[in-house]
């Protein structure tokens, strides 16, 4: 059942936080169904601008369309994913979306919060929620890209003012993560101080944390036995994500692990076994990782186990 990010947020707030999955193709689509409803968990599809375009936007919408007659009982929002104003407009328009971000992290304070708030304007009628983002992540995802020396984290006091003015359902906060799979050397970790200031500042508002793959090791390490060449990819401390999310970060992104798993599981299987050809072959092995992989995240983000509940939740609104 696809539902606004509204009920799954209020459900979530303080508890845990809602996976968000990006998706581009088939097989992402089944595991990422099949790990959720493995570990009965709520959850977020995201489709950014790039996947839309990958094929056609209207693929990947029958996509998850035929997912949900083939789990019913699978609760979830269709988010779109770094928006920018004409795709959003796009989105509200086509009557699918439930959520959608307006990325106007790269614009100043003011422009960022004209442009969200006439995508919230354009929204919130239809009963479509709006994520912005304010602050930015550096590193690499798709379109979007912010080199380190720019990356900058988010002003609370900004946050405040800027969720006041522009009308924005939830805010994706820069507090220490990065885009793609080279997001951190060393020790760092996660600024709590600044979830918790906007908290104080904003409380009960709905928090989002973007970049948070953790780049799992042993997923690098298997890659670059199978002929890649990861060396020094670092992600987010998985350890991290309930305490944020009890903070209040109501959804967090992970899509390049997704991506980790994808090429692990191809390079493997070529690897392994040079005379096939058939894509389907290692379609078959990815997705059944993918789901396991799932489902290990939605127990970290405390969302294992929360899909009777939320639901009930749901349809009492």
């Amino acid at each position: 059942m696809i539902v606004s990010t509204r009920a799954l947020f209020e459900h979530a707030y303080g508890k845990y936080a809602l996976g968000a999955y990006n998706i581009n193709n088939l097989e992402q689509a089944m595991g990422l169904f099949q790990g959720n409803m493995a570990s009965k968990a709520p959850f977020i599809i995201q489709i950014s601008k790039g996947a839309r375009s990958y094929t056609n936007k209207l693929m990947l919408e029958a996509i998850i369309r035929a997912a949900d007659q083939i789990w019913p009982d699978a609760l979830f929002a269709v988010h779109l994913d770094h928006g920018d104003e004409q795709t959003c407009y796009d989105c509200i328009e086509s009557g699918f979306y439930s959520s959608v971000m307006i990325d106007g992290s790269h614009l100043s304070f003011e422009e960022n919060i004209a442009v969200t708030k006439r995508v919230a304007d354009a929204a919130h009628p239809k009963g479509i929620t709006v994520e912005a983002e304010l602050g930015q992540l550096g590193g690499v995802e798709e379109h979007v890209s912010v080199a380190e020396a720019d990356a900058k984290l988010t002003n609370p006091t900004e946050a405040k003012e800027f969720i006041e003015r522009s009308g924005c359902d939830s805010l994706a906060c820069a507090i220490g993560t990065s885009h793609g799979a080279f997001k951190f050397s060393g020790s760092q970790g996660l600024h709590f101080e600044v979830i918790e200031e906007i908290q104080r500042l904003c409380p009960g508002f709905p928090l989002v944390m973007h970049g948070s793959s953790s780049v799992p090791q042993d997923e690098v390490e298997r890659i670059n036995a199978a002929g890649g060449a990861m060396r020094g990819a670092k992600g987010v401390n998985p350890a991290e994500y309930l305490p944020a999310a009890q903070k209040g970060v109501c959804k967090i992104n992970i899509d390049t692990d997704g991506r980790l798993v994808w090429c692990r599981v191809h390079r493997e299987f070529f690897r392994d076994k040079p005379e096939k050809f058939d894509l389907r072959d290692p379609g078959k092995l990815f997705m059944p990782a993918y789901a396991d992989f799932i489902a290990s995240r939605n127990e970290l983000l405390g969302s294992a186990g929360q899909l009777e509940a939320a639901t009930a939740l749901v349809k009492s609104k």
